[in-house]
């Protein structure tokens, strides 16, 4: 028994992330176009077909650029709050709403996803914890801060795509304007490097398998600052940097551990 994994783009150029089993997945965020996901998932030998719903974390464009596009080409249920869906600007179909809230866990075949609030410039922002047989994987992305929320799931993941927004010393000492800087930083914007390895070196739990550090500011951070500062931290947990460019590879975690499929590994088992 395995969760397959896998980012199709983390960063403010949009996100999306892949969490499913055999027979049915769920996408965390739609920030990319319905063509350019299709086009990824394609590369990464995933199938479109067993994608059974949509799950919003906020109203920014960078999460919900393509909602509307890809939940009305494959009849996808969107699950969003009533205040993100104001705030989005953007019309859904009314049978493809799918309120949802707070602590209250969802169905989607043999998957088990629960929202819980997180701290975020938004109108009604939210993580997600999806979960098959006793496997959990968290998407913890746009988080201001280290809440007790978060740390009481995050420390039940066997992975997670976990926020690593900015470095300290470039935020400071970088060309933003005083106002964006103090955003970003304010405890409703994004989570730090520091914050994030603070989270990882305390809480994560004995079989995390795969950290997906997620959401790098292009400006404020890199990925080789990243990728060295939790490698140090690392142990048995395999450390991988989201791209803001390209999607990640495929990985297949289990309770026991995880591995990366190959395309031709993936095609077999989704019977193709």
């Amino acid at each position: 028994m395995s969760l397959l994994i896998t980012s199709i783009n983390s960063g403010s150029n949009g996100n999306c992330y892949y969490v499913g089993n055999r027979q049915e997945a769920v996408l965390v965020d739609v920030g990319l176009s319905c063509r350019e996901i299709e086009k990824r998932m394609e590369r990464l030998g995933l199938s479109m077909d067993i994608v059974k719903a949509i799950f919003i974390t906020h109203e920014h464009s960078d999460h919900i650029r393509g909602m509307r596009v890809l939940s009305k080409k494959y009849q996808l249920p969107v699950y969003i709050t009533q205040a993100t869906l104001s705030n989005s600007g953007i019309k859904l179909q009314e049978e493809f709403i799918r309120p949802f809230t707070a602590g209250e866990p969802i169905t989607i075949g043999k998957l088990l996803i629960t929202p819980f609030l997180k701290e975020h410039d938004a109108a009604d922002p939210y993580s997600f914890m999806v979960e098959e047989d006793g496997i959990k994987v968290g998407v913890f992305t746009d988080i201001g801060i280290v809440c007790e929320q978060l740390i009481h799931h995050f420390k039940q993941c066997h992975a997670a795509f976990l926020e690593a927004n900015y470095d300290e010393d470039m935020l400071e000492n970088g060309n933003y304007p005083y106002y964006l800087k103090n955003r970003i930083r304010s405890g409703k914007g994004h989570l730090s490097n520091k914050q994030a390895v603070e989270l990882f070196n305390v809480h994560r739990h004995e079989s995390l398998s795969h950290l997906i550090l997620s959401h790098l500011s292009k400006n404020n951070n890199t990925p080789e600052i990243v990728h060295e500062l939790f490698t140090k931290h690392a142990g048995t947990t395999n450390v991988v940097v989201a791209s803001r460019y390209n999607e990640s590879e495929v990985y297949s975690i289990s309770k026991n551990g995880s591995e990366v499929l190959s395309k031709a590994e993936q095609m077999e088992l989704f019977g193709e």
